[in-house]
């Protein structure tokens, strides 16, 4: 048996509960200046005040098959791992140009329409094999482990066709078995109408629903579908149809919701009690009071609004009206190519107004239940598995108080460094 033994640690996490955090519980995070962490076999035996967690290392003193490693923390904070439940970290290339486009006044949905945004990486993703695409999205994913990610989701969504979505799926999986993160995957064939429906929407709906959806559960890689609602993409009657689907057939759901305009997205995924509503920048009164209902998930994308310029989504009224609010990136190539979770930390705290704890709660333990990983991952406590980073200063505020920097010492998942 592999015993660990962390020493010397300022512990900082967030507590398990029934249910995603909402409301006061966004900011409920336990402490120990003095704290200790017990991992065997890669999982968290004990984690807390330094003496208790001692007593339980003396239990295992006597096992002559126990070996014990002591690690000494020197009293640096320790959080959990990140979780990141939102990105699009399977593609082919970058779209730079197109950040000069929006920088000189081109609405996002404008580059879109004209063939640009999402259908200029399909066509990269439906010419590149298998191979590619994996080299291109582990490059990615190695980045966001250095910057604390050691959970992440990926959606497809660059295929929008049954083959490249199916063989997106097959990368995801296999960046989920190949690389030192947890990946859990979604399905997004409803991430925009392809070219060669432009004049036929429905019909592109329909190929969803009647194909695509009973191809990818066969398949049995994804565990979520996704969908864009968002004006000029798809309807809130066309989303609905496409969930109801995805849900009869056993995926759970999410839904990009609100992005742009205020269409009822966020109304939408209140009344199917989807697992997670995401973007929300223009997410109304309603859309909101819906989310609390549903018990949803608001997922918030703070550098997507930093990318484009736009006002960032309202935390705070989603706090104070009892939304769980979780963070991510929304790693992607166009709206927001960013892999740091830790920048994300920053522009929740300095930004959108929420306390480091909350932010903290946002981007590990509400992140995982997003992701339906709450279980695993998330807060470091017994049985769950000993994913966590070291921080280069003494409590979570130091990721927005050193914003655009690192502050990081070292990333552990299942109790082995790896950053």
């Amino acid at each position: 048996m592999s015993i660990k033994f962390f020493r010397n640690a300022h512990i900082y996490t967030p507590r398990m509960g029934d249910a995603p955090a909402a409301g006061q519980a966004q900011a409920g995070v336990a402490e120990w200046r003095d704290g200790c962490l017990l991992v065997e076999n890669g999982r968290i035996t004990s984690a807390g005040a330094g003496r208790e967690v001692e007593e339980a290392l003396k239990g295992k003193a006597g096992d002559k098959a126990c070996k014990c490693k002591e690690f000494d923390l020197e009293g640096a904070a320790v959080i959990p791992g990140f979780v990141d439940p939102h990105t699009h970290a399977c593609f082919a290339a970058t779209r730079e140009g197109e950040f000069s486009m929006r920088l000189a006044g081109t609405p996002y949905l404008d580059i879109l329409k004209a063939g640009g945004g999402i259908l200029s990486s399909v066509k990269k993703v439906r010419a590149a094999s298998e191979e590619e695409l994996f080299g291109f999205s582990s490059g990615l994913l190695a980045v966001t482990l250095q910057y604390g990610t050691t959970t992440v989701e990926i959606k497809s969504g660059y295929g929008l066709d049954v083959e490249t979505e199916l063989k997106m799926l097959r990368v995801i999986d296999r960046l989920g078995k190949e690389t030192p993160q947890s990946v859990i995957a979604t399905f997004m064939g409803a991430h925009a109408v392809p070219e060669e429906y432009k004049s036929n929407p429905d019909d592109y709906v329909a190929l969803v629903e009647d194909e695509m959806l009973p191809a990818v559960v066969r398949q049995g890689i994804a565990k979520y579908c996704d969908i864009f609602c968002e004006a000029g993409i798809f309807s809130v009657k066309q989303s609905r149809r496409i969930l109801n689907k995805a849900g009869e057939l056993g995926l759970k759901l999410k839904i990009h919701a609100d992005e742009v305009y205020d269409l009822g997205g966020a109304k939408l995924a209140g009344e199917l009690r989807a697992a997670s509503a995401e973007h929300l920048l223009a997410a109304s009164d309603a859309g909101i009071a819906a989310l609390a209902e549903g018990g949803t998930v608001a997922v918030l994308l703070p550098a997507t609004a930093y990318s484009l310029k736009k006002p960032f989504a309202r935390a705070r009224a989603m706090i104070d009206n009892m939304v769980p609010v979780a963070l991510a990136t929304d790693l992607n190539p166009g709206s927001s190519f960013c892999a740091s979770m830790p920048f994300v930390f920053s522009l929740a705290v300095m930004c959108m107004n929420l306390t480091p704890e909350e932010a903290l709660v946002g981007t590990t333990l509400n992140a995982a239940w997003a992701i339906g990983a709450e279980k695993e991952v998330g807060s470091l406590e017994p049985r769950k598995r000993a994913d966590f980073v070291v921080l280069d200063g003494e409590s979570p505020a130091v990721l927005a108080y050193a914003s655009g920097s690192r502050p990081i010492r070292s990333v552990w998942i299942a109790g082995e460094r790896v950053g």
